[in-house]
């Protein structure tokens, strides 16, 4: 069965979305068993600073460590729309500049005398496009070489002529956070094949840019009071769901506090569902992008590598997916 699959090769990688970089002896052996060589590291966020005037820095990484030698870093920069709004060319051809000596300095901090790949993460709108593509244009020259990418969200796989195709190298498809996470209900927001279903297919075979593919690995509470959304109870774990003095459950992951619950952030009555993405679900949607994708070579990054998420999934399971994707 092995020498039926085709032979496309796949790069097994991990995101790194701390603010804080240390090695962990459970993330670096994901890494090496996974035979992973890159590690994306989110290195800021670009936003606005509170005057409202300068865009600035939020949020940079720190390294405690230097990276593994066996590892090179690929550093990403998430641009909030809000920064790129009312920008003439001359002010983004300097923020352009800005950010690649911001991320020339974090790479040197990493240990790294260089990179392959500059990836800018941005949920761009038709409001923002031009000037988002514009900036690409503007961070291609000053890389060298380098690869340029930027990350894709499926509505703009799916609404190609309104989003536009951005000017880079590579594209990284976000397969996660693709459902309504404010809708009340027992979906499934981090990953769910129906929906991947409804914005993919022959838009993917079409795409004009060679892709790479992001899925998740993460969970989180999302909590509802009168069924209207109230945001990511982020101090509870699973386990905490099934203390039965604290919640009751309500089935298809719906959990019900059963008295006021200071320390989460819930009072009585208050519903959190659970959402993850389990390793059946993560087999499936690299099943149904491998019909679509038509390149030889791309990576899969796993969104992120965070031992408290790793201990849910085993090599093999990660390894699987991978497969499956060839």
């Amino acid at each position: 069965m092995v020498s039926c699959k085709p032979g496309r090769k796949v790069n097994n990688a991990f995101y790194y979305w701390k603010t804080v970089y240390r090695q962990n002896a459970t993330e670096n052996a994901f890494l090496q068993k996974l035979q992973s060589r890159r590690l994306y590291v989110r290195i800021m966020d670009v936003d606005m600073d509170d005057a409202g005037l300068n865009r600035v820095p939020v949020s940079p990484v720190s390294f405690e460590n230097k990276l593994p030698d066996t590892i090179a870093i690929v550093p990403v920069v998430f641009i909030v729309n809000n920064a790129l709004r009312g920008m003439s060319q001359i002010q983004l051809t300097d923020l352009a500049r800005k950010i690649v000596h911001f991320v020339d300095g974090k790479v040197s901090q990493a240990g790294k005398s260089s990179y392959p790949e500059l990836q800018m993460d941005c949920d761009w709108t038709a409001e923002t496009r031009d000037n988002y593509f514009y900036l690409l244009t503007q961070l291609k020259p000053l890389l060298q070489h380098k690869t340029l990418s930027a990350t894709l969200r499926l509505h703009q796989v799916k609404n190609l002529h309104n989003s536009g195709v951005p000017p880079v190298n590579r594209v990284m498809l976000m397969c996660y956070n693709m459902g309504n996470l404010r809708k009340y209900g027992d979906q499934n927001s981090i990953i769910e094949l129906s929906e991947l279903k409804k914005y993919l297919g022959d838009n993917l075979s079409s795409y004009p840019v060679k892709m790479d593919v992001g899925l998740p690995l993460f969970s989180w509470a999302v909590a509802f009071r009168d069924k209207v959304y109230i945001g990511i109870a982020k101090r509870i774990n699973f386990g905490n769901l099934n203390a039965q003095d604290k919640f009751q459950s309500q089935g298809n992951n719906l959990y019900a506090a059963k008295t006021d619950l200071p320390e989460y952030g819930l009072k009585k009555n208050d519903v959190v569902r659970w959402e993850s993405a389990p390793a059946a679900d993560l087999c499936s949607a690299a099943g149904y992008l491998s019909h679509y994708i038509r390149q030889d070579t791309l990576n899969l990054i796993w969104f992120h590598l965070d031992e408290p998420v790793l201990k849910n999934y085993t090599y093999d399971e990660l390894e699987k997916t991978g497969y499956l994707l060839r």
